[in-house]
């Protein structure tokens, strides 16, 4: 016997409940096979679930689009910083400079500090601007290719690109958590509609049975074994006509 599948996607959801809505509308109340408490409760809850799969799809979207930019101002402002420190350390490597200037930035030796993750780059680019400033207060001259001005250019916009997408994210973790909530609900109200509405059907054949409920949206699913029977059924009933 084939068993009912439940939706699993939000749109597979919102097809079932628009279809049942729909039925909701072409039939009388004492046509429809399921109660008119639970197409109230369906028709109350349709509209917030669709309104909020739409602000989710949006959120992610928006997110996705500003992705590019963000990665981009975060490369940049890693390759200036990067570039910022290695033209420090040869300064220091040549003689220009005392290994002590490095206590302005927070590093006490040449090597790098790490700028992999883009928190990293976000406290070193905060550090390594503040100490450069503080440097050149203490009657150090400034270091070019890059300036720390331009440094200075490309970590601001990392660090709007970084709250923007921060701020993206949120919004779009936000959506999901609500269309998590709703997604629950959604099952339980297709799950107590399908249930009344075989029931409404139970004293028909299966096969009638089963036609008339996927009017209202149920999905019925053979088993493997059972559709290879099934096709195997329909191939020889066919050579027996012909």
């Amino acid at each position: 016997m084939p068993y009912r599948r439940l939706p699993n996607t939000d749109q597979a959801r919102l097809r079932t409940l628009q279809t049942a809505i729909l039925m909701g509308q072409q039939k009388e109340t004492d046509e429809l096979a399921f109660s008119s408490k639970s197409l109230n409760r369906l028709r109350g809850f349709y509209t917030s679930f669709e309104t909020t799969i739409i602000h989710h799809k949006l959120a992610r979207k928006q997110q996705e689009k500003s992705s590019a930019t963000y990665l981009e101002a975060a490369r940049k402002a890693r390759l200036y910083l990067s570039h910022f420190i290695q033209v420090l350390n040869f300064a220091i490597q040549r003689g220009d400079m005392k290994p002590s200037v490095r206590d302005f930035f927070g590093f006490s030796d040449k090597k790098m500090p790490s700028l992999i993750l883009d928190l990293e780059v976000f406290e070193w680019g905060k550090k390594i601007i503040e100490g450069e400033h503080k440097r050149i207060n203490h009657g150090g001259n400034p270091l070019y290719n890059p300036s720390i001005a331009l440094v200075k250019v490309k970590y601001d916009q990392f660090t709007d690109a970084y709250h923007f997408q921060k701020t993206l994210q949120n919004n779009t973790a936000r959506w999901t958590a609500k269309v998590a909530d709703l997604r629950k609900e959604a099952d339980e109200i297709i799950l107590d509609i399908w249930n009344e509405v075989e029931e409404r059907f139970s004293d028909l054949p299966d096969d009638l049975k089963r036609e008339k409920a996927s009017e209202y949206g149920l999905i019925y699913v053979y088993r493997p074994m059972e559709r290879i029977r099934t096709e195997q059924s329909m191939k020889v009933g066919i050579e027996e006509e012909a």
